[in-house]
Parts: C-alpha cells; structure tokens; sequence
C-alpha cells in the first residue's frame, strides 16, 4: 500500500513528487504514455523562473524528473486505465500492467491540446506548429503567423502574438467568431490581424529544412483553394484534459476537466487531489502547474498525517 501515488509526469507531477518524497512519504510517480507531458514536445521555454537564458522543455522535465528522484520519488511506466476506491476508504489503481493501491493519489495528468488532425501535424509541433502563444509566440518576430480557432482563446492568442508577427492571419470555419464580443471586438479592429473567414488549413508546406513555410487553404463556402505563405501555426481550437479514466469519484465540468474544491486541489473524494492542466482551464502555464502541484502535495501531506 503505497501513501502516494502520483498519476502524471508533467510540471505538476514532478512537482508533487519533489514535495512528497522530501517528506518522506516514499512517491510512486506513474508516468502514462508521455514521460514529461506536454513540455517535452515544445523547444525552447523562456518563461520558467530560474532560467534566464531560457531552456528546452525535454531538459526542463528530465531536470525535474532527477530532483524528484533524488529525494526517493520511484517511476513506475505505467498508464492508469481506471480508479476505485477500496471500502478503507484507499484506493485500488488498473493500470495496463496491474494494479496498484494507494492512500491518497494526486491526479496530473494534463490536457493535450486539440489539433486539426492533419498528416504529419504531430510531426511539425516545434516546428511551425504549436498551441501556446505565451510559450512560442516571441520566436516568431516580424514574421506572418496563422491562429486558427474563432474562440476567446483565439483572440487572445492572436491578439498576444501581434506584439511579435508582423501579421497575425485568424483562420476561422465560419463568417464570425465564437468569442465573446469584447473580445471579437478587440482582435477585430487590430490592424495587424487579418481574419480569413469560412475556411480551414487543408496541408502544411514545409521547407528544405523541415519548417513551415505556408498552408494550403480551402474556402468552406466556395471550394476556392489558396495557399497562405506564414511561418508557423498556433491551434487554438481547445484542449482535452486527461480524465477520461476518474470514473464518478470526481467531479468535472462540462469540458472534462476535473472541479477542485474551493481554495484547494482537492475532489469530492477525500484522499484525491488534482493539480494542472487536467484541472487547470484558464491559465495552463508550466509555472502555475507546478505550483498548483506543491499545493496537492502539501494538502496530500496534511490528510494523511490526519488520517493517522
């Protein structure tokens, strides 16, 4: 019986895993299928505090993943398929090699950005395209750019990146936006977006050296094709948060993403607690995932030192 195990291996993960193993509570840390979680996909992050000449996301994780287990953090390359609770009132874990049982389980599991499903997309992220502004938009200076989405998130990506592109082009299915109208105001009269309406990116066309030079587009309304010469892509069309495998022992809005209670990440089951991304739908930074998974740990901490 384990008194922790952590689902997850992103900034929140490791991060519950450095407070918990320093308090020697022994974590077993469960990767799932993505050891390091979204970071390890992205090059460079400028963003993270202590960094100041900035660090590439695989380096950050592996860095985290070795202060962790330097305290005693044990790693487990398990995915969890399904959670149950044990009549005690701990918790029993299905992963796809067995189970394991636990005393309390912090739940980061992230939420994977939602692409458009295009060939090679997965192939091209960090290279042309991406889903964070904040994280990628500063190495794209006076370049034309694409956001693709018709949501306040779109906006405000777009909005954000034109203090960096030289043109932000606003890919959007339909004749208007989604987003509310202080925000479809706000990105509509900035004279370095450009909106094109009713259409949808077809291709990615890259160059010799395996970067995104432009799109090929089609008009949703007249067929019409064309090609959008750019230099990278930011999809902003949502996210999935990675809590399809919870069951009914949390709670989750209607976007998936698991309800804290308030002031806390805790659930409404004592004992399991949620920390980033897969709780986290307004900021998704790796700063405020970490923090939020210092947060589980200490409240983990709290509840089994009650608990005895």
């Amino acid at each position: 019986m384990e008194d922790v195990i952590i689902i997850g291996t992103g900034c929140a993960g490791w991060t519950a895993a450095i407070y918990t193993a320093r308090a020697n509570l022994n974590p077993l840390v469960l990767s799932g299928t993505q050891l390091g979680g979204q970071l390890t996909t992205t090059t460079e992050v400028e963003n993270f505090p202590g960094f100041p000449e900035g660090v590439m996301g695989p380096e950050l994780m592996g860095r985290m993943q070795q202060q962790a287990e330097k305290f005693g953090a044990r790693v487990e390359y398990k995915k969890v398929e399904e959670i149950a609770k044990n009549d005690n009132g701990t918790f029993i874990l299905t992963t796809d090699v067995g189970t394991v049982q636990a005393k309390t389980v912090i739940i980061a599991t992230g939420a994977a950005p939602r692409y458009l499903g295009l060939e090679n997309e997965m192939k091209l992220v960090g290279h042309g395209v991406t889903s964070c502004a904040t994280c990628d938009g500063a190495f794209y200076r006076d370049v034309p750019v694409a956001v693709v989405g018709g949501g306040d998130s779109a906006c405000e990506e777009a909005n954000f990146l034109t203090r960096f592109a030289s043109k932000v082009y606003l890919i959007h299915r339909r004749d208007e936006l989604r987003a509310s109208k202080i925000m479809a105001d706000r990105v509509l009269v900035n004279d370095k977006v450009e909106p094109v309406w009713d259409s949808a990116i077809t291709e990615y066309l890259t160059d010799d050296a395996g970067e995104v030079r432009a799109v090929s587009l089609k008009n949703l309304k007249s067929g019409e094709e064309s090609e959008l010469d750019l230099k990278c892509v930011f999809v902003a069309i949502g996210h999935v948060p990675n809590s399809q495998f919870v069951g009914d022992l949390v709670e989750l809005d209607e976007g998936g993403y698991i309800l804290q209670n308030a002031h806390s990440t805790s659930t409404k089951t004592p004992g399991i607690f949620a920390a980033g991304d897969v709780a986290d739908h307004v900021y998704r930074q790796a700063i405020t995932a970490a923090g939020q998974g210092c947060a589980a740990a200490l409240e983990a901490e709290r509840y089994l030192s009650d608990s005895e």
